[in-house]
C-alpha cells in the first residue's frame, strides 16, 4: 500500500525537484556564476585599495546574493505550471503548503547553499577579514531562506503573467531590504570586532517567520494563478 503521509509526500517532492535540478546543472549554476562575476568585477571597477574593498565586501556580496535569488525565482514554479504538475500538487491529499515547503527547500539547497559555500573565497578576494568570514556565512545561511520565501510569494503571484520577471523583482525587492540591511550590517560589525548576536537573532526570527508563513502564502497565490 502506498504511503500517503505528509512526511512521505514532502520527501517525494524534495527528491523529485533535486533530481530535476540535477538534470539541468546549468540553470542551477547561473546564480553562483552571477554572484562570482558581480563580486569579481567590483575590484576592477573601483581599484585595488584593500581597505575600501574590505569595507564594502559584505554589502557587495549580499547585494549580489539578493540579485542572484531574484534571478532564479522566476523559474521555481514556471515549468511545473506549464506541464500541469502544479495542478496535480494542488489536488494531492497532502497540504499544498507542505509540498511548497519541499520545493522551496530543494530550491534553497540548489541555489542558495552553493552561494554560501563560495562566499568565503569571494570575501578573501575582496580582502575581507578572515576572522569575520564565519559571521558572513552565518548571515547568508539565515538570510537566504527569507529571500527564497519572499521571492516565492512574488513568483506565485506573477505566475499567470507571461514573463513576470520584472514584476517579480518589483514586488520582492522592497521586502528584501530588511534582510539586506541586517545581513550586511552583521557581517560589517563582525569585521569591526563588534557583537553580531543581535542581527543574527533578528535574521533567525525572520527565517522562522518566513518558513512558517511563506508556504501558506505561496499556496494561496498558486491557487489564484491556477484558477
Amino acid at each position: 500500500m502506498p504511503d500517503h503521509s505528509p512526511g512521505s509526500a514532502f520527501a517525494a517532492v524534495l527528491v523529485r525537484d533535486l533530481r530535476l535540478h540535477a538534470r539541468s546543472p546549468g540553470d542551477a549554476a547561473n546564480p553562483v556564476l552571477f554572484l562570482v562575476m558581480v563580486t569579481a568585477l567590483f575590484p576592477l571597477a573601483i581599484g585595488a585599495s584593500t581597505e575600501v574593498l574590505a569595507r564594502i565586501a559584505p554589502g557587495i556580496i549580499w547585494v549580489a546574493a539578493l540579485l542572484s535569488s531574484i534571478l532564479s525565482m522566476d523559474t521555481v514554479f514556471r515549468a511545473d505550471f506549464e506541464d500541469g504538475t502544479l495542478e496535480q500538487l494542488a489536488l494531492a491529499p497532502s497540504p499544498l503548503a507542505l509540498l511548497i515547503l519541499a520545493k522551496l527547500a530543494a530550491h534553497w539547497l540548489v541555489t542558495a547553499l552553493p552561494l554560501i559555500l563560495v562566499s568565503p573565497l569571494l570575501a578573501l578576494w575582496m580582502h575581507f577579514p578572515a576572522t569575520a568570514i564565519p559571521a558572513l556565512m552565518a548571515t547568508l545561511a539565515l538570510g537566504t531562506p527569507v529571500l527564497s520565501g519572499v521571492g516565492a510569494i512574488a513568483a506565485a503571484l506573477t505566475l499567470g503573467v507571461g514573463r513576470g520577471g520584472a514584476l517579480l523583482a518589483l514586488l520582492a525587492l522592497p521586502l528584501y531590504v530588511p534582510v539586506l540591511i541586517f545581513g550586511a550590517g552583521a557581517a560589517d560589525a563582525a569585521a569591526s570586532g563588534l557583537s553580531v548576536s543581535g542581527p543574527l537573532q533578528l535574521l533567525g526570527a525572520m527565517t522562522l517567520f518566513t518558513i512558517t508563513l511563506a508556504p501558506i502564502a505561496v499556496a494561496a497565490g498558486l491557487r489564484i494563478s491556477l484558477d
